[in-house]
C-alpha cells in the first residue's frame, strides 16, 4: 500500500483532524504535504458533506443541506519543481469506499443520492422536481441496491468526482469576475446563476489567521469545475485513469474529495452520484513547459482507465430541442438533454416506479448520456443509455405490457412547505 500522507479519523469531524484540508479555491492555502514526482501516496476523504447526510429514510438532510461547507477536501499535497507553465500528470491507482466496517458515515458501507431543492442549489430538472429527495444504497463489493427504489441492482464505476489544482492569484480574480457578472444578470435568481465567495464555513487549511477574513472574501467556491479541473463529476475519472493538469502556482498544489461509488453521465439531480468517503492512491510527475508544448493553456485533459461500462444491453431515450411547452429552441443541447432524461423519467413510471424514484436512478446508476446531433437546424438531438441488465424485471417495450416493480417503498421527501 502507497504512503498514507493524509489520514481522516471518522469519528471526528473534517476540523477536528490532524491535518486540515480545505473548501475552497485559493493560491494562498498552504500545503499540507509535498510529494516528489515519481512518488505514489494514499489519501483519504470525507463525503463532499462532512457527514451531515444520514442513514435513514427522511430527505430532510438534503433539504437542508449547508450548501456552504461543501467540498470536504483533502489537500493541497505540493509537488517539489513544479512550477507555472508545467504540467502535473496524475495516475488514479486506486479508489474506493472507506476501508472499514459498516459505520456512520457515507461510505462505511453506504452511500446516498438527492435531489436537491430548488431553493437549496436546484438540480437539472429542477422545475420538474423543486423538492428534496434522497434515496441510500448499500454496498456489497462492487454492487449497490438500495430500499429505496426497488428492482434494482448495479456494479459502481468506483471514480473520483473532484480533483484539481490551485488557481493563480491571476487566475481566481477572473474567476470572480466573470461570475459575479453573470449574477448581476438576474441577482435575485433561484437557484443562483452562480455561487460567489462566502466567507461563512470556509475552511482554509493553515492559511494564517491575521489573513483568514481576506482570503475567505476572495476564495472561490468548489461548486462549479473551471480550468484547474475541480468538480467535473467524470464518471471515467476510475483507477487506472491518467490525468493532465495545468500548473498555475508552484508546488501545483493539488487537492482530491466528493468520492462516488457510481454515477449517471451528467449527476443530474446535483448531488445524483451515490456519495461516499473513501481512499485514493495516486502517483504524480511532471512535464517541464507541458501548457505550451501541448497547447494545454485552459482546462485539463485525461486519459480514462481501462474500466469499462460494467453492461453491454442498453434502451435508449433521445431528446430534441423543443421545451415542454412546444417552444422551438436554436440547437439547445442543454435542453435537448434535459428532454431525454425526462423521457426516460416518463417511460419508467410505466412500471410502478414514481417520478423521483426514476429520476433519483438516473443520477445514481451508470447510465451514458451523449450528445447525438448539434449540426441539423433548428434541433440538437441528446440521448441517455439506461442499462436494462441492472433491473430485477424486463424493461423492454413488448407486446404483453409493462411488468410492475414491487409495491411499498418510496424515496423520501423532504418540501420547503
Amino acid at each position: 500500500m502507497p504512503e498514507l500522507i493524509f489520514p481522516l479519523d471518522s469519528s471526528k469531524k473534517f476540523t477536528e483532524q490532524a491535518k486540515l484540508g480545505h473548501n475552497r479555491w485559493h493560491p494562498e492555502i498552504p500545503p499540507v504535504a509535498q510529494v516528489k514526482p515519481g512518488d505514489s501516496f494514499r489519501v483519504h476523504c470525507r463525503e463532499w458533506f462532512d457527514g451531515a447526510i444520514r442513514n435513514d429514510d427522511s430527505a430532510e438532510d438534503i433539504r437542508d443541506a449547508p450548501l456552504t461547507k461543501v467540498h470536504a477536501l483533502s489537500g493541497p499535497f505540493a509537488v517539489e519543481g513544479a512550477e507555472p507553465g508545467d504540467l502535473l500528470i496524475v495516475d488514479i491507482l486506486d479508489v474506493g469506499p472507506i476501508p472499514q466496517e459498516e459505520g456512520p458515515l457515507a461510505g462505511q458501507g453506504w452511500g446516498y443520492t438527492g435531489i436537491f431543492a430548488k431553493k437549496n442549489g436546484g438540480s437539472f430538472l429542477t422545475d420538474q422536481f423543486p423538492d428534496a429527495y434522497k434515496a441510500v444504497w448499500d454496498f456489497r463489493g462492487e454492487e449497490a441496491t438500495s430500499r429505496h427504489i426497488p428492482a434494482v441492482s448495479f456494479i459502481g464505476i468506483t471514480h473520483i468526482g473532484l480533483m484539481g489544482v490551485a488557481p493563480s492569484a491571476e487566475l481566481l480574480g477572473k474567476w470572480n469576475q466573470r461570475e459575479a457578472a453573470l449574477i448581476a444578470t438576474d441577482p435575485d435568481r433561484v437557484p443562483a446563476l452562480a455561487l460567489p465567495p462566502e466567507p461563512q464555513n470556509a475552511i482554509l487549511g493553515s492559511v494564517p489567521s491575521s489573513d483568514f477574513d481576506r482570503v475567505a472574501g476572495e476564495a472561490c467556491r468548489t461548486a462549479p469545475p473551471r480550468e484547474n479541473g475541480g468538480n467535473q463529476d467524470i464518471k471515467n475519472f476510475t483507477r487506472g485513469t491518467r490525468v493532465f493538469y495545468p500548473v498555475y502556482v508552484p508546488g501545483a498544489n493539488l487537492s482530491v474529495g466528493d468520492l462516488h461509488f457510481s454515477q449517471g453521465d451528467g449527476e443530474i439531480t446535483f448531488c445524483g452520484a451515490i456519495e461516499m468517503g473513501g481512499f485514493v492512491d495516486m502517483h504524480v510527475d511532471l512535464i517541464k513547459g507541458g501548457m505550451e508544448t501541448y497547447g494545454v493553456g485552459e482546462n485539463t485533459i485525461f486519459m480514462p482507465g481501462r474500466t469499462p461500462p460494467q453492461y453491454s444491453e442498453w434502451l435508449a431515450f433521445s431528446g430534441i430541442s423543443v421545451t415542454l411547452d412546444g417552444e422551438q429552441r436554436y440547437l439547445d443541447s442543454q435542453l435537448a438533454y434535459q428532454r431525454a432524461c425526462l423521457h426516460a423519467i416518463n417511460y419508467l413510471t410505466k412500471f410502478g416506479y414514481s417520478p423521483e424514484q426514476a429520476y433519483l436512478l438516473l443520477g445514481a446508476a451508470p447510465i451514458e448520456g451523449r450528445f447525438s446531433g448539434v449540426v441539423d437546424i433548428p434541433n440538437s438531438c441528446a440521448t441517455i443509455y439506461l442499462p436494462t441488465e441492472i433491473f430485477d424485471i424486463d424493461i423492454r417495450p413488448s407486446a404483453s405490457g409493462p411488468a410492475r416493480v414491487p409495491e411499498g417503498s418510496s424515496a423520501p421527501r423532504a418540501s420547503f412547505d
